[in-house]
């Protein structure tokens, strides 16, 4: 019988994070263009410098209900015909507002890029923002409300915001605004938010995936290119200040079988050198099933099926006053909330005296950084990454960079980076559950003054 031979492995080749080419149009949209040959899904983000600060007062959520309403119709189609014209060209159009600014997101396939590109540039230039189609959102997103408040973790995430921010900052409050701002919105209040910071001299437009046979230059100048607005000076950034005194906020569940956990501060945004080292050693503390909280408080105790440590970033600046939110977030059984919270602290205190061991730093290594081509096989994650740069002012070849420098990055230094992200006595501790059962466990711990406040 005769054998094929085996395959042999070929060889490995390197990879890096695409690097983009920038451009600027003529009516002052910035483009930032990556080719991706082979990926034929075609994916454009727009970033749009309308953030949550922007809203005015009494209004929030308005910058949301605007960012709905662009794919809810324009002055050339409805509602109805816009989604039907996005479907024929196999298009998504979604779009969002956060601290940041405001994003817009299309996916087409490439052979359909030039139709999708036109709406896309319609909905952006001539929005509808009809009476009936805003009344409409403001009546769904009301309707969201409170079954966010029902969710445990959107609970916890509010009552953190709400104690680690000074009330006269935009960030202590939901990003979508809340029942009584909502309710305020309509549409002149809407097109008023537009016509204020949305034009194409302060929005920036990212284009990834398989450009081959596309004149996008041309393409561009019919679409995108052709979008007209007026200029604006950059608006002044306010500091992002926080209180991060170690304490407890027990929101109240009666009756609830869990508790949800949501210990958090705020912390350095990417612009700062300790951000790799830190991102290294809170995955080493709590980003995967064999991180160190992990290993205690679920294998070993058993109180919970996952507890997470991470940073997100808030809103990122070239001058210093960006920040991040520390966190680390989990929910546990009712009467074990208190040995599992004093088993996070004694993780906490064990690894600021001892520190990381070099196997784990080298397992958060390979995982971060391994899987890396894996995390950017499409042109949307490309496409969002590049956006969130340019979104949190950081130069093109970030990405590329934050991957040399986390394999670079030492144990002890990543060591020294989640001690100090993590501070034992700089925690804010946000606990939605049953207080009957919980405070007093808690108070004993003597982590911090304990509240409980209503549901």
């Amino acid at each position: 019988m005769t054998f094929h031979p085996r395959p042999q492995a070929g060889e490995a080749k390197p990879w890096a994070f695409p690097a983009p080419e920038r451009s600027t149009l003529p009516n002052g949209l910035t483009l930032l263009r990556c080719h991706r040959p082979g990926q034929q899904v075609v994916a454009v983000e727009v970033n749009l410098a309308a953030p949550l600060d922007a809203e005015p007062e009494g209004l929030d959520g308005v910058a949301t209900i605007m960012a709905r309403a662009l794919s809810e119709g324009t002055d050339k189609h409805s509602a109805e015909e816009f989604a039907a014209e996005l479907e024929r060209c196999g298009a998504t159009l979604d779009a969002h507002a956060d601290h940041p600014g405001l994003r817009v997101s299309l996916e087409v396939p490439a052979s359909r890029l030039p139709k999708a590109l036109a709406l896309l540039a319609e909905a952006l230039s001539a929005p509808a923002f009809a009476d009936g189609e805003v009344d409409r959102l403001v009546r769904n997103r009301l309707d969201e409300i409170p079954h966010e408040l029902a969710s445990p973790q959107r609970r916890a995430a509010k009552e953190l915001s709400k104690e680690l921010f000074p009330a006269a900052l935009r960030m202590s409050r939901p990003r979508q605004g809340t029942e009584e701002t909502v309710a305020r919105i309509d549409s002149g209040a809407v097109r008023a938010f537009y016509e204020a910071h949305v034009r194409p001299s302060t929005a920036t437009a990212v284009v990834v995936g398989d450009l081959t046979g596309i004149d996008l230059d041309a393409l561009l100048a019919d679409t995108l290119g052709a979008w007209t607005g007026d200029t604006a000076p950059a608006r002044p950034v306010q500091p992002v200040t926080a209180d991060d005194t170690g304490r407890v906020v027990i929101v109240d569940r009666p009756g609830a079988v869990q508790t949800q956990l949501l210990i958090g501060r705020i912390g350095p945004d990417r612009h700062d050198i300790v951000w790799a080292p830190q991102v290294l050693g809170t995955y080493c503390l709590g980003g995967t099933l064999t991180s160190r909280l992990d290993k205690v408080l679920r294998e070993e105790k058993g109180y919970t099926y996952g507890v997470r440590a991470f940073g997100q970033v808030l809103r990122s600046t070239a001058d210093g006053k960006g920040a991040s939110m520390l966190a680390i977030s989990g929910s546990v059984d009712t009467p074990n909330t208190g040995p599992a919270l004093e088993d996070l602290w004694k993780v906490l205190r064990t690894l600021a005296e001892g520190g990381l061991t070099d196997a784990e730093r080298d397992v958060a290594v390979q995982n971060l950084v391994g899987v890396a081509p894996l995390k950017f096989e499409t042109a949307a994650s490309v496409a969002g990454t590049l956006a969130d740069q340019v979104e949190q002012e950081l130069p093109d070849d970030y990405q590329a960079r934050l991957y040399a420098r986390l394999a670079e990055t030492g144990t002890a230094e990543a060591t020294s980076a989640v001690v100090n992200a993590f501070p034992v006595d700089r925690l804010v501790t946000i606990l939605v559950g049953d207080a009957a059962q919980i405070e007093e466990p808690v108070l004993a711990l003597g982590i911090g003054e304990v509240t409980v406040v209503s549901n």
